[in-house]
């Protein structure tokens, strides 16, 4: 049996072993009524700081490199020869 079980069986299924009382943490840190610097804090989540524009910017030239990869993919499907593929790859051929 694991220790945290035997702890748990012997203050009673209630009690939190750690002693740590989650409810008191979230009655104390409860979203306040009033925020002083909800104005001075806004300019971080409008305009260029949305949640999207911060996401684009995150990865430059992923659109582009994208489509680019994909037509490149599709021309070697369509027009390259393809009797020179699998050479080299296990069978030898001289």
């Amino acid at each position: 049996m694991y220790p945290t079980r035997l702890l748990r069986s012997a203050k009673g299924p209630e009690t939190n072993i750690t002693g740590f009382d989650i409810r008191a943490l979230r009655k104390a840190s409860g979203t306040p009524r009033y925020d002083p610097w909800e104005a001075h804090e806004a300019w971080r989540y409008k305009g260029d700081f949305t949640r999207w524009n911060r996401f684009k910017s995150g990865f430059p030239g992923l659109g582009i490199a994208t489509v680019a990869f994909a037509g490149y993919c599709a021309y070697e499907h369509f027009f390259l020869n393809g009797d020179d593929h699998g050479h080299g790859h296990g069978e030898e051929h001289h």
